[in-house]
């Protein structure tokens, strides 16, 4: 039973939270077939196409024969039909570009983990209170961790997580770590079109050991 306690654990312990999304079922499989061989443990799959519902309705399925110590997330959820019929799928958190209080009194009903999306100190303020277990400061490459540092202190205890545009570099992913984030998000520059098109495994496989490192090496 994955729960909102696992899901933040896995993510905090982790550091690192990969998400993507591709129309094509199997490939998405394969995908998290390669992140999950080299070593991730959770992870998000995005509500950004037609075939999101149905192809995380095959994932969540797959998940109860294989690879059952893995917690699978789905992201992009702005409206309360969209989280409902992604819980009924199976998701073992709901992570959201945007504070949909909603969205946040159903998850948190299910006694699943809430992730929303903030960009303004009012923004994590209002999520904060809504008691958000984790919140998202997206986009990333806009705020930087300067932006962490600053806001960090006026909410004690709360954790956060960058997404859109973490780099994987040495010094981009220490810097995320010392403003004071518990993990970063990872999109396009772990999964990139290329990767997803050419089902470039290999190299998904070699980036994925050398960001879990870099991660290790810069908290």
């Amino acid at each position: 039973m994955k729960t909102k306690e696992s899901s933040l654990k896995a993510i905090t312990d982790q550091g690192i939270l990969p998400l993507f999304y591709f129309e094509d079922a199997q490939v998405s499989l394969d995908i998290i077939r390669t992140l999950y061989k080299a070593g991730i443990r959770v992870l998000e799959y995005t509500n950004r196409g037609p075939a999101a519902l149905a192809n995380f309705s095959m994932l969540t399925e797959t998940l109860k024969t294989e690879m059952q110590d893995l917690h699978l997330g789905i992201g992009t959820i702005k409206t309360v039909k969209e989280a409902e019929d992604f819980i009924a799928a199976g998701a073992h958190f709901i992570v959201c570009p945007i504070v949909n209080p909603e969205v946040g009194e159903l998850v948190h009903s299910k006694g699943l983990l809430w992730i929303p999306g903030c960009f303004t100190p009012t923004e994590i303020n209002t999520a904060h209170q809504l008691k958000a277990g984790l919140i998202k400061l997206f986009p990333a490459n806009i705020l930087g961790p300067s932006y962490m540092s600053a806001v960090k202190d006026l909410f004690p205890g709360q954790l956060f997580i960058p997404t859109g545009g973490v780099e994987i570099e040495q010094r981009n992913i220490s810097d995320w770590f010392k403003s004071g984030v518990c993990a970063v998000g990872m999109g396009s520059k772990l999964i990139s079109k290329e990767i997803l098109e050419n089902k470039d495994y290999n190299e998904l496989d070699t980036l994925t050991r050398k960001t879990i490192d870099l991660v290790k090496s810069g908290r």
